[in-house]
């Protein structure tokens, strides 16, 4: 994708409060409040096109980015195209998006410049890997009402574009494993480098995200990395606990994947090459044809265990204490689940296919029908330990015996659910933090109006997550009518319920601590200790 320019020279216009020069190009934002600029669409890497496809992130090419500019403004005012999407898995078609995607969002407050040192989020949309938008996720009113940092939203391979894998792949001779991980890495590393331009502070980075953005929070922790600093805070938001498979047990998606493609004959090298000209529509048709066809336990390209940066399933690397030991913020909300089926079983089974009878009897026994007014509400407190909540305690429990953590429980319903769903279901707090979205198919999203009820609770969400970017407590810079958030251990499993105030005023907080139940602990510590099978 070309850049757009403006006709005015650069210095000319670097007094100018939406302006930034990065040293190699000069970006002009999007001033979105009289204190807010968004930079969009901001490349950190080369366009994965032609023989880069399905490869490792390459770093950005900051000689070629400085000659197409050519000592003009680049226009950075309007959302960039959005990485090829999957199905959702609700009959709809992927295959919108642009191959040439590896770009990131920044909001800043206006006139922050190098020297600000603002403290940075950088934010990893969810949608299991397979879809996500980040313009459905903006950051602008976050800077509105509280303009003392930077936010930095990130744009990553997706589906069988990010995640196809291969066992041969592990010499990174004719294709990479987890390339979209790769990308989220790029993104990092970009980060350390530019963001002072920006006005951020490449010393003060937190990583944030939601479901399979909180599992990749998750990923990041554990990941090997390198020696370079690249974050000093996390927040994990519902992490997806999908497996993490190895390689070779995605093998038979990758040979379905390959003959629905038309690349199904030859040799590895063949079948790449054959992959790599193949049509954007031709590849999408494939991965979603996986998704719904493929009869194979793992039908979904996801990040594997590939023995270089993801060396082994994340769970086990935190009981084992290997993990980047910096500040954390997790939680869930209270009735999610990501594992569905006609019986517990089934969902089980579904989502982690390596599960054994065994397995699941024991874990179904530690939820008693009788303690439960219906089977599906049985099911949906069994799945959605395993499949999601578990992390919260998990998490939890390793990172406090190091550093400060505190957990969540997210307890408001998105309005916009049918009137018989009462559950706080699956990225709730999206339609809270974003201005009402909706996430629909390829790409799209759908913005509701908000009450001032639900502002006055957004903006307490956005104080909570915005302290802790600041400080590494979410209490330090909270609203006055907040309470305090308890610090989580082990020794003392407290944490709060995020709700808006039932009186339906804009003045107090509905939220409130809690201490975490212990027949909870327990289904945690069992969830935990079934890694082996679960590979989450």
């Amino acid at each position: 994708m070309g850049l757009a320019l403006w006709a005015a020279p650069a210095l000319a216009q670097s007094a100018a409060g939406n302006i930034v020069n990065t040293g190699y190009a000069s970006y002009r934002g999007n001033v979105s409040y009289p204190n807010t600029v968004a930079y969009l669409g901001i490349p950190y890497a080369e366009p994965p096109l032609g023989d880069l496809r399905f490869r490792a992130t390459v770093p950005l090419n900051t000689t070629r980015i400085a000659e197409e500019a050519n000592g003009q403004i680049v226009d950075a005012t309007h959302y960039p195209d959005f990485c090829i999407q999957g199905t959702t898995g609700a009959g709809d078609a992927g295959g919108a998006g642009s191959e040439d995607c590896l770009n990131v969002n920044i909001y800043t407050p206006y006139g922050a410049t190098k020297g600000s040192n603002l403290p940075v989020l950088v934010y990893i949309h969810g949608g299991g890997y397979v879809y996500g938008n980040p313009a459905n996720q903006p950051f602008d009113h976050w800077i509105n009402q509280f303009p003392d940092v930077v936010i930095v939203s990130v744009y990553y391979r997706l589906d069988s574009f990010g995640f196809l894998s291969h066992p041969n792949f592990q010499n990174g001779i004719l294709s990479d494993n987890n390339a979209g991980f790769r990308d989220q890495l790029q993104a990092l590393k970009w980060v350390n480098r530019y963001i002072d331009a920006f006005g951020g502070d490449p010393t003060k980075v937190t990583i944030n995200g939601q479901s399979a953005g909180g599992s990749s929070i998750e990923l990041h922790l554990v990941a090997n990395e390198g020696n370079q600093t690249l974050f000093s805070g996390a927040i994990a938001q519902s992490v997806y606990r999908a497996p993490v498979a190895l390689p070779e047990q995605n093998f038979p998606a990758f040979e379905f994947y390959a003959n629905y493609a038309g690349c199904g004959s030859g040799s590895l090298p063949e079948q790449m090459a054959c992959l790599r000209k193949a049509s954007v529509s031709a590849l999408a048709r494939a991965q979603d044809a996986t998704n719904y066809n493929f009869t194979g336990p793992y039908n979904a390209f996801h990040p594997v265990v590939d023995g270089k940066i993801i060396t082994d399933y994340p769970t086990r690397s935190i009981l084992r204490g290997e993990f980047k030991n910096v500040p954390l913020l997790v939680g869930a909300t209270s009735n999610e689940t990501l594992a569905i089926g006609t019986t517990i079983a089934a969902a089980l089974n579904t989502f982690f296919p390596e599960l054994t009878e065994s397995d699941i009897a024991g874990l179904v026994s530690l939820y008693p029908a009788s303690e439960y007014s219906s089977a599906i509400e049985q099911g949906r407190d069994v799945a959605g330990d395993a499949s999601v909540r578990c992390a919260r305690t998990i998490m939890g429990t390793a990172f406090s015996v190091l550093n400060n953590t505190w957990t969540y429980r997210y307890n408001q319903r998105n309005p916009t659910q049918p009137a018989n769903d009462t559950a706080v279901e699956h990225a709730a707090e999206n339609w809270m933090m974003f201005q009402g979205t909706n996430s629909g198919y390829n790409g799209t999203t759908t913005f509701s109006p908000m009450t001032p009820v639900e502002q006055a609770f957004a903006s307490e969400l956005f104080a909570y997550w915005l302290s802790f970017v600041r400080s590494g407590n979410p209490n330090t810079y909270k609203l006055a009518r907040s309470p305090d958030w308890p610090r989580y251990a082990s020794t003392n499993r407290s944490r709060i319920v995020l709700q808006q105030d039932p009186r339906n005023t804009t003045t107090a907080s509905g939220s409130y601590a809690e201490a975490e139940p212990v027949a909870e602990s327990r289904r945690c510590t069992f969830v935990a200790s079934g890694e082996d099978h679960m590979q989450a």
